[in-house]
């Protein structure tokens, strides 16, 4: 059990550094607004996901055996519980591995938010250029507050 806990941790981590080094190399496409790499890196996600997604299948299994080998259900295992069951240097090992995890976790979360932002930006960005492009009138700012976007005249004479 305590091989193949430690080996988890490490395959989680390995997924965890790859995926970060893709949100970072994504982030640097959009900065460069290089659509081709942007759509690269996004497919490059969507593998790793796959990948992640057979490691928490692992995981469950995992959380499965011990909860049969220290009496308790699955969802009550916790790494601490598990590290009852390991000598002094495999727990620690173990937590520092999980540790770390955690920190990439996080700053994939972070870097991942971050390009969500400049999407959201360079997006709003386009949809203006093109409305400027278009002639479409839009809302904006005057020195006195908010406007309206203009309406276009009727051109459609009602009188007769």
């Amino acid at each position: 059990m305590t091989r193949a806990l430690l080996d988890h941790l490490e395959r989680q981590l390995a997924s965890a550094r790859r995926l970060l080094q893709i949100v970072l190399a994504q982030g640097e496409a959009i900065r460069a607004q290089d659509v081709e790499a942007v759509l690269a890196r996004l497919g490059d996600v969507q593998s790793e996901m796959v990948k992640r997604v057979q490691l928490e299948h692992e995981r469950d299994g995992l959380l499965a055996d011990a909860a049969g080998s220290l009496g308790m259900r699955a969802q009550d295992v916790t790494l601490e519980a598990l590290l009852t069951t390991m000598g002094q240097r495999d727990a620690e090992q173990a937590r520092e591995i999980s540790a770390e995890l955690r920190g990439t976790l996080a700053e994939v979360s972070r870097v991942h938010a971050q390009n969500r932002i400049l999407i959201r930006q360079e997006l709003a960005f386009l949809d203006h250029l093109m409305r400027v492009m278009s002639g479409v009138p839009q809302a904006g700012y005057s020195p006195i507050g908010p406007t309206a976007a203009p309406q276009p005249a009727n051109l459609v004479d009602t009188r007769a």
